[in-house]
């Protein structure tokens, strides 16, 4: 393999690799997350803000998809929330959140799920998001369209505004969650109903599956976004962030469908929803 690879001409052996290896990934540590959950589970340890939290969950399924991917890819760089960083050679990285939704795992909701992107050169080619509880597994490969298992996903036709159901979330700093509170104070006369559902990949998803019509989010990090923003693009959806231009970032990640994500845009950015 070569060090530096095109993400837009990578062969399409090298997609279908990656997609298995993710796959398989998603679906060890999914089985894990569900079946080894303890009881008594509790927080071993927090990180922005004390509601910020991370379990021991968190920790044992982000080492069992690190330790598979460095067996099966071991050439690869990583880039994951509870720790994994390593540089790699391969001009791949796989991007990684083992429990997105710790909160809702901790409290047992089912909307959590472990979401990995492999990335060449920065863009992401291959994204799975695994919701055990949902029995659903998300995936889709750049140019190949998104599927839930043999279902070829397609988001939703675009509603006009006033009808659109939008998702987002909300952070763990005191200020931003002031400020998203805002936004969403504004935002919610306007649309047919916001949900938050705590998720930001099954959130994506669910623009893609059509359960959404859109979503918006600040604050987010490459692991939550990386493969459900991948899925949302390949079924229909338009994915950006604050400007037009935009790719979804930290500053803010929107998901909709044409004719949608355009005045959800310019609303948000008129609302100031992509700074605290």
């Amino acid at each position: 393999m070569t060090d530096a690879l095109d993400a837009l001409d990578a062969p399409d052996a090298l997609k279908d690799e990656l997609l298995a290896v993710a796959l398989e990934a998603a679906d060890r540590a999914g089985a894990l997350l569900r079946d080894g959950r303890p009881a008594d589970l509790g927080v071993a340890a927090t990180k922005t803000s004390p509601i910020d939290v991370v379990t021991e969950m968190d920790i044992a399924a982000e080492k069992l998809i690190t330790g598979f991917l460095a067996e099966r890819r071991p050439h690869d760089g990583l880039l994951g929330e509870e720790g994994a960083s390593t540089e790699g050679t391969s001009g791949v990285r796989w991007v990684i959140d083992p429990i997105d939704g710790t909160v809702n795992y901790l409290y047992g909701l089912p909307s959590w799920a472990v979401s990995i992107a492999a990335e060449i050169d920065g863009e992401a080619v291959v994204g799975v998001v695994a919701a055990p509880m949902r029995g659903e597994t998300y995936r889709a490969v750049r140019g190949q369209g998104a599927f839930e298992g043999e279902r070829r996903l397609r988001c939703r036709p675009a509603p006009v505004f006033s009808q659109a159901l939008i998702g987002t979330g909300f952070g763990y700093l005191t200020a931003r969650r002031a400020a998203q509170a805002e936004v969403v104070r504004a935002l919610l006369p306007e649309v047919r109903d916001i949900r938050r559902g705590g998720s930001a990949a099954i959130d994506l998803c669910d623009v893609a599956c059509g359960r959404l019509d859109g979503y918006y989010e600040r604050g987010l990090n490459p692991w939550d976004y990386a493969a459900g923003a991948l899925i949302a693009h390949e079924s229909g959806a338009l994915t950006g962030g604050r400007r037009p231009e935009d790719p979804a970032s930290g500053e803010l990640t929107i998901a909709a469908a044409p004719g949608l994500f355009e005045p959800l845009q310019a609303r948000l950015e008129e609302l100031g929803a992509w700074h605290d």
